[in-house]
């Protein structure tokens, strides 16, 4: 499920945050769902336990996961947070738009683009 990246700069525990909010925002897991146990994940990605507990304390904070006392963590509605990431997505890609077209491509040049992604996404479905 979670596979760590040596290489990468960032603090461990910040890729098992970015790894459980992409499974959580893609709905692979879903509101509700028990998290993997500290111990359990720890072992499978052969880590401290402590890094796992502040991924995990992150992920709460940043209302991805709750705790219940006692059974451990569970995956949070995660609907607004998707809603609001969906905003920030399209904001951004209305900027590009708005860059590419003061760089002179055209709107068909874009749309062109868009609907070949599209296709390839189809494809591989």
């Amino acid at each position: 499920m979670i596979i760590l990246d040596y290489k990468d700069t960032r603090p461990i525990y910040e890729q098992i945050c970015e790894k459980f909010k992409t499974l959580i925002l893609k709905g692979v897991l879903v509101p509700d769902e028990q998290m993997p146990s500290v111990r359990n994940l720890a072992v499978e990605l052969s880590i401290n336990p402590n890094t796992i507990q502040r991924a995990y304390a992150e992920l709460e904070r940043e209302n991805f996961i709750y705790t219940v006392k006692g059974r451990g963590n569970f995956v949070s509605d995660t609907q607004k947070l998707l809603e609001e990431k969906k905003k920030i997505c399209m904001q951004n890609l209305l900027a590009q738009v708005e860059e590419a077209m003061e760089y002179g491509i055209t709107r068909e040049e874009i749309l062109s683009v868009l609907n070949h992604e599209f296709e390839i996404e189809r494809k591989d479905i």
